[in-house]
C-alpha cells in the first residue's frame, strides 16, 4: 500500500514539474511566434499597399470594425471583416485603407487576405494572411495570375467567372479551385463594401 502512495506521489511530481517546464517554454516563445506573425502580416500589408510608408488603427475604425458586423453578415453572411488601417504616405497623409477580412468557405477552411484600397476608390491589391488550400489548385490564388486580377481595379462587387473575365467587375476562377475563387472574392468584396458603407468618409 505504501508502494502505491509512494509511486503516485512521484508520479504526480514528474507530471507537476512537466507542466511547469511546458508552461515556461510556452511563455518563452509566444512572444517570439507574436513577432514573427506581426512581421509576415507587416511584409503582407506593404506588399498589398506599396505606396503606403506605414500602417495606423484607429479608435474610429475600431469602433466602425464593432458597429458594421452585423451589416456585413447580412450581407456576406459568414465571412467576417476583422482589422481596418488607414494606410499613411511618408508625411503622415491618409491615402487610403488596409482592410483584412476572413471567408470560412474555403476549400480548405479559412482564407485571411488584406486588401488595400485606395482614399479615391481602387484597389492596390490584395495579400493573404492565411489560407490552407489544395497544393496546385486553390493554393495558385497566391499566384500573380489570379490575384493581380484585383489590383487598379475600381472598388466595386467582384463576381467569379469560369468563361474568361469580359467585364471590369469579373474575376476569373482559378481552374480547378472556384471554391477558393470564390471565397477569396467574396472576402475581398466584404473589405470593399465595408470601405464604402462603413466608414464615415
Amino acid at each position: 500500500m505504501n508502494q502505491i502512495i509512494k509511486n503516485t506521489i512521484i508520479l504526480f511530481a514528474i507530471t507537476l514539474i512537466a507542466g511547469i517546464c511546458l508552461g515556461a517554454v510556452h511563455d518563452v516563445t509566444l512572444e517570439p511566434i507574436a513577432q514573427a506573425q506581426e512581421a509576415a502580416a507587416t511584409a503582407t500589408y506593404q506588399e498589398v499597399y506599396p505606396d503606403a510608408a506605414s500602417f495606423a488603427r484607429t479608435d474610429e475604425m475600431t469602433a466602425a470594425l464593432a458597429a458594421a458586423a452585423e451589416e456585413i453578415t447580412a450581407q456576406y453572411g459568414s465571412v467576417t471583416v476583422d482589422d481596418a488601417q488607414q494606410a499613411l504616405d511618408g508625411s503622415g497623409n491618409v491615402i487610403g485603407y488596409l482592410i483584412t477580412s476572413t471567408s470560412p468557405e474555403g476549400y480548405g477552411g479559412n482564407v485571411q487576405i488584406a486588401v488595400g484600397i485606395t482614399a479615391e476608390g481602387s484597389l492596390t491589391g490584395i495579400g493573404f494572411l492565411s489560407i490552407s488550400e489544395t497544393p496546385g489548385l486553390g493554393m495558385n490564388a497566391k499566384e500573380p495570375a489570379f490575384k493581380d486580377q484585383f489590383v487598379g481595379k475600381a472598388a466595386q462587387t467582384f463576381e467569379v467567372t469560369k468563361t474568361g473575365a469580359s467585364a471590369d467587375n469579373q474575376i476569373q476562377a482559378i481552374s480547378g479551385a472556384t471554391i477558393t475563387s470564390t471565397a477569396v472574392t467574396n472576402a475581398t468584396n466584404a473589405a470593399v463594401y465595408f470601405v464604402q458603407n462603413c466608414l464615415a468618409q
